[in-house]
């Protein structure tokens, strides 16, 4: 039986994925990719080490219109199946804190293996080719036709993984949600996550440059959201670091809402408010000569100080700023130093059982484009490899059921 054609467009993680998997079941795969080069975002993951998944795949680490749509995907290839895929290919993992990374500690081993892998299963690179629409074929066997700028390739089964407007990465233009759209799917706005957020306020300067250790609290409507824990970055502009990365998401998502959004910064997390007058009170009374100012010496980083006693007399009011200190949140920064979006094509109208759309036969989605995105800690990456894994397998293998003239194989379609 003639082998089928399926089309990959975007060559990151997703798309290499799907394309080696789609390879594996016996299809003929032509992987376009917009840069030079395959995987360059993927290359810039983990600050350049690649953090693969994560051992703790609690679904509230995703975020999703349609979590049980998610949960399926992670399901039919799960972060064991993603650990095994990867030791076959030659990447021994190493455990930080439930993250798993290359024992090398560098992204362009896991490309490198990947594109490797891709190539001894045949698959077809095409690179610096900018897709602009995907067509119908003239046939059946040949129902789509993928459109660039210079070349159009006929396909069987076309993927869509070419990710989405975040990251400073050229190519990056969202350029698939139009595509998405223009094929009849519904794309939910996309707007930056894990990404660094922007406050109000006349006291940032002070702060800049400081590191701190603490929690925060997303507050909306008099309700807290979410909250996270580690290390704090104050800057210029506002907040970054891990902990308010875990939290842009939704606070840009409410923001856009029209719902005014406060972080609350928890400098101390080891005491609750009484805890904190308690401990300020016994520094006060071992050195009665100290300021207020004076008192929080030894507790928080020079630089901070300043900002946390600022309107302060009592050490109650000092307890209370440590404990629960108001910023104001007013937009994040740009898309480009978003480590990935929310939102995209809505999961309502992609079977999650086969990353298939449920408005066009033979074409699929994967990784970002998709309205999934995740966590810090290499969740976003379990997406991208389990959508990707899942979208390759079917892409091939339900054509070659459908094209199959053995009755028991479509019987199985059934």
């Amino acid at each position: 039986m003639e082998k089928k054609r399926i089309c990959i467009v975007g060559g990151g993680a997703s798309g290499l994925m799907a394309a080696i998997m789609a390879a594996r079941e016996g299809a003929c795969v032509t992987l376009l990719e917009h840069n030079e080069r395959a995987g360059k975002k993927l290359l810039a993951t983990g600050n350049g080490r690649c953090n693969l998944t994560n051992l703790d795949q609690d679904p509230a680490c995703y975020h999703t219109r349609t979590p049980e749509a998610v949960r399926s995907v992670l399901d039919s290839f799960s972060m064991q199946q993603t650990i095994a895929f990867f030791s076959g290919i030659g990447i021994y993992t190493r455990n930080k804190n439930n993250c798993l990374y290359p024992a090398s500690m560098q992204a362009s081993s896991v490309l490198e293996l990947l594109e490797a892998e891709a190539r001894y299963q045949k698959v077809k690179f095409k690179y610096q080719e900018h897709v602009t629409a995907i067509l119908p074929g003239e046939k059946e066997t040949n129902r789509f036709l993928v459109k660039t700028q210079t070349w159009q390739y006929p396909a069987d089964a076309v993927i869509l993984a070419c990710g989405s407007f975040a990251s400073q990465i050229q190519g990056a233009d969202g350029s698939g949600y139009k595509i998405a759209e223009n094929l009849g799917h519904r794309v939910i706005k996309p707007l930056p996550a894990l990404v660094p957020l922007k406050g109000k306020g006349t006291y940032f300067s002070q702060w800049a440059g400081v590191r701190v250790e603490g929690r925060v609290s997303l507050l909306a409507d008099g309700t807290v959201f979410q909250q996270e824990e580690g290390e704090i970055q104050l800057t210029e502009y506002g907040v970054s670091g891990i902990p308010v990365f875990q939290v842009s998401g939704y606070a840009v998502r409410l923001l856009d809402e029209g719902v005014p959004v406060t972080l609350l910064l928890d400098f101390f997390p080891d005491f609750d408010r009484k805890g904190m007058e308690r401990l300020l009170q016994m520094r006060k009374e071992q050195c009665p000569y100290k300021t207020l100012k004076e008192l929080l010496i030894g507790l928080f980083p020079k630089k901070l100080i300043p900002v946390l006693v600022q309107g302060c007399t009592e050490i109650e009011e000092a307890a209370a700023k440590i404990k629960e200190f108001p910023v104001q949140i007013t937009g994040a920064k740009s898309l480009e130093q978003a480590q990935v979006c929310s939102g995209g094509v809505d999961l309502a109208q992609i079977n999650p059982l086969t990353m298939e759309s449920r408005l066009v036969p033979g074409l699929y989605f994967a990784g970002e484009l998709a309205d999934a995105d995740g966590l810090c800690g290499g969740y976003n990456l379990q997406w991208a490899w389990s959508s990707g894994a899942v979208a390759g397998k079917h892409a091939a293998s339900d054509l070659n059921c459908m094209h199959s003239q053995n009755a028991s194989c479509n019987d199985t379609a059934g």
